[in-house]
């Protein structure tokens, strides 16, 4: 009889990717996969191979308002009841959660009724459902050897990386092609949803600052909103710059692999994929979230060499056009960052998940 799994995960990238990457390979071993998510999944989740996805009632705790607060306790609440009928219904051998708060129904769920739970942190900074589900759950997965606020579970940790999905795999094997003195830089600019519209604004007057005579070896692959398109694309074609200017790419590991310098956010899983597939960027940690999880994502690929972080607070126009400048002139440069990325990747991240969710299957017995 085929085992099966409850794959549980906030509905962003983030989440969604690395449990993905989980659920390939648990898949190809026969596993039964069903997910539990929440709406905003329905932009990535057409890939994800679960025979069954549910979207859970949940709520992210913000504020002090007490209304605020009863809300997301009874959204809670109902979350949890509705994941008890599916752990009931499912029987799942094992539950994992990727963490995000539609994480904590399905985790609470499969605690209450005793089956073996599994968190996987994809960040260098324990996210805060992770940390109150984390001294409750049979083991806790990292993505870095140093994740702040895991050290109190020391005792169920184990390393295996941040999975990542088939396709960055494949991506991986295209080599690094380093730039040529004198001829053309591919930069590949993305920030998601909330980072597409700081690299708007700054990407196209930083451009404007090269020097005439290297402006024309750029070529620019940008993310960028739908409001905000035809604005960058204007600033680009008017100095003669070769650049595609898009919405969304669903190819973005092919195009991190093309790139020469990646400009980005720094979140976990384009952390992983820069790791996995060897890349130099430039990253611009998120500079409002509450753990500063990005910050500290930014500092583990810089610590390898990997990466140059910079503060949004402080990053200029100026600042960054002499940064692009540099590596337009002493492109060298880009080659030794491109290997030292490499050293934090971990492609096989997956595959060691997937063993310890083997081993977690064998347990039972009540928890709570």
């Amino acid at each position: 009889m085929s085992k099966r799994i409850l794959v549980t995960a906030g509905g962003t990238g983030g989440h969604l990717f690395p449990a993905q990457a989980l659920a390939v390979v648990l898949g190809s071993k026969g596993w039964v996969v069903h997910l539990a998510t929440d709406e905003r999944a329905e932009r990535y989740g057409s890939d994800f191979p679960a025979v069954t996805t549910y979207y859970v009632r949940s709520a992210t705790p913000s504020g002090k308002s007490p209304f605020k607060i009863m809300r997301v306790f009874w959204e809670l609440v109902a979350g949890i009841i509705q994941c008890r009928k599916i752990v009931s219904e499912f029987q799942p051998d094992v539950v994992i959660g990727f963490g995000g708060y539609p994480t904590f129904p399905p985790i609470v769920a499969a605690l209450l009724a005793g089956v073996p739970t599994c968190l996987h942190e994809q960040n260098a900074v324990l996210g805060r459902a992770n940390r109150f589900l984390g001294r409750f759950v049979s083991a806790l997965a990292v993505s870095f050897e140093d994740v702040k606020g895991a050290d109190v579970f020391s005792h169920k940790i184990f390393l295996c990386g941040n999975p990542v999905r088939p396709r960055v795999i494949e991506a991986a094997k295209k080599r690094f092609v380093p730039a040529e003195k004198g001829g053309t830089l591919r930069l590949l600019v993305f920030g998601g949803s909330q980072g597409a519209r700081f690299f708007s604004d700054i990407m196209p007057e930083a451009i404007t600052r090269i020097k005439k005579g290297s402006q024309g070896r750029l070529v620019i692959t940008q993310q960028a909103r739908p409001e905000d398109l035809e604005r960058v694309r204007a600033i680009y074609n008017e100095i003669g710059i070769v650049a595609e200017v898009e919405p969304f790419f669903d190819n973005l590991p092919e195009r991190i692999a093309h790139a020469h310098l990646v400009i980005c956010r720094s979140g976990a899983s384009s952390i992983a994929e820069l790791g996995v597939i060897g890349r130099p960027s430039i990253l611009v940690p998120l500079p409002h979230s509450i753990d500063q999880d990005q910050l500290q994502n930014a500092k583990e690929l810089e610590s390898v060499g990997g990466a140059w972080p910079m503060l949004q607070p402080d990053l200029t126009a100026k600042i960054l056009a002499d940064r692009i400048q540099y590596f337009l002139d002493f492109p060298d440069g880009l080659i030794k960052a491109a290997l030292a990325a490499k050293t934090l990747g971990r492609p096989d991240a997956a595959e060691k998940l997937s063993l310890q969710v083997e081993r977690l299957a064998g347990q039972t017995g009540d928890i709570l």
